[in-house]
C-alpha cells in the first residue's frame, strides 16, 4: 500500500520510509491541523456576522443596523405580555400572531413568550 500525503505540492512521502511510518505521521499531521483549527480564532470579523444574509439568519426586518437586537420592558403587577419569538411581528417585540402564517409556511412550531405578573394582595 502506498500513502501520498501532498501539501503545498509536494509529497511528503516522497522519501522511502515504511507504511507504519508514513501512516503515523499523517496521524498526527491531521490530528495537529484539526486541533490548530478548533482553536484558531475564526476568520470572520464581528461586522461581517452581523450583517450575515444567509439561509440561516433569522432576524430579516427589525433593526438590521444594530450588532444586537435587545428590548428592555416592564410589566406592572397584575399585567400580561405576549412577546414575538418568530422575528415576523408588526409590532415587535410584542406578538401580533405573524408566527402563525409562519408555522403554517415552513412547517415549524414557534409560539410567543407570554409574561405575566401576579397582582399585588
Amino acid at each position: 500500500r502506498s500513502i501520498t500525503l501532498i501539501i503545498n505540492g509536494r509529497n511528503l512521502f516522497a522519501n522511502p520510509i515504511t507504511t507504519t511510518s508514513k501512516m503515523k505521521t499523517a496521524f498526527v499531521l491531521a490530528t495537529l491541523f484539526a486541533s490548530a483549527s478548533a482553536f484558531a480564532p475564526s476568520a470572520k470579523s464581528a461586522v461581517e456576522t452581523r450583517l450575515f444574509d444567509g439561509p440561516g439568519k433569522i432576524n430579516t426586518k427589525i433593526d438590521l443596523d444594530s450588532p444586537k437586537v435587545a428590548t428592555m420592558d416592564s410589566i406592572e403587577a397584575g399585567g400580561k405580555k405576549v412577546y414575538c419569538r418568530c422575528w415576523q411581528s408588526g409590532t415587535f417585540p410584542l406578538c401580533d400572531g405573524a408566527h402563525m402564517a409562519h408555522n403554517k409556511e415552513t412547517g415549524d412550531n414557534v409560539g410567543p413568550l407570554i409574561v405575566s405578573v401576579a397582582k399585588e394582595e
